[in-house]
């Protein structure tokens, strides 16, 4: 079964585990809370575009998110939802 036939409340349950077992710690409290609160603001599209942003390398996420580098475009809507989430500036 591919992750798009899945129901909506399986991939959330699997987003979350994979949510709390990143490669780094900081990741784990950035993407972490926001799985276990966040993801029900987001339709089905913008689940799978979390789901494409947890395929990228933590390294790189996190400095995403943090505005340290400049995120690909195809990932900026999920950086800013998470940077709602945490309060993070943009600046």
């Amino acid at each position: 079964m591919t992750q798009t036939t899945l129901d909506r409340e399986t991939r959330e349950k699997r987003l979350r585990i994979r949510c709390w077992r990143r490669g780094t710690k900081e990741m784990d409290l950035i993407v972490g809370p926001f799985a276990d609160t966040g993801l029900s603001v987001l339709d089905d599209d913008g689940l799978a575009a979390f789901e494409a942003f947890l395929d990228e390398n933590d390294n790189d996420l996190y400095t995403w998110v943090a505005g340290t580098a400049e995120a690909p475009e195809r990932h900026t809507a999920i950086i800013d939802h998470l940077r709602r989430f945490h309060k993070i500036s943009a600046e």
